[in-house]
């Protein structure tokens, strides 16, 4: 497996990833899915050999706050690091910046996942989070 940063979007490799995740809303507007990356802070993509195995998408300042917008990896390579290396590669490129933050399915799978790479829950440092959705 290799970590390298994701610099010229290829839409089908990237739609394979996020229909694999059944991020259905991504996949129904591949336009807006493109500009997303083109206006990303930093994209790592995941290759085993040429396969494009896993992508994480972040977004922010780079100085103050980032946040991880996106990670998937697809299924067949779960659990074998590479998640891991994709989150591990966004810590080390912006260590010094104040608050590194995603948001992620409510499972105890994902709050082992982010705890085991030192993430807090929110309310665990005193914060909530609130969104609102578009159309």
């Amino acid at each position: 497996m290799e970590i390298r940063e994701y610099t010229a979007y290829r839409e089908s490799e990237i739609m394979n990833l996020y229909r694999d995740a059944g991020w259905t809303a991504y996949t129904n507007d591949p336009e807006s899915l493109r500009r997303g990356f083109e206006a990303s802070l930093v994209t790592y993509a995941a290759y085993v050999g040429e396969e494009l195995a896993g992508i994480l998408r972040a977004v922010g300042d780079g100085s103050t706050v980032v946040f991880i917008q996106d990670i998937l990896v697809l299924s067949r390579y779960r659990r074998k690091g590479i998640g891991t290396a994709l989150v591990r590669a966004v810590l080390e490129r912006f260590p010094n910046v104040r608050q590194i933050q995603l948001t992620a399915d409510d499972t105890p799978g994902a709050r082992a996942f982010y705890a085991s790479l030192g993430f807090r829950e929110l309310s665990r440092i005193g914060c909530t989070g609130f969104i609102r959705m578009g159309n």
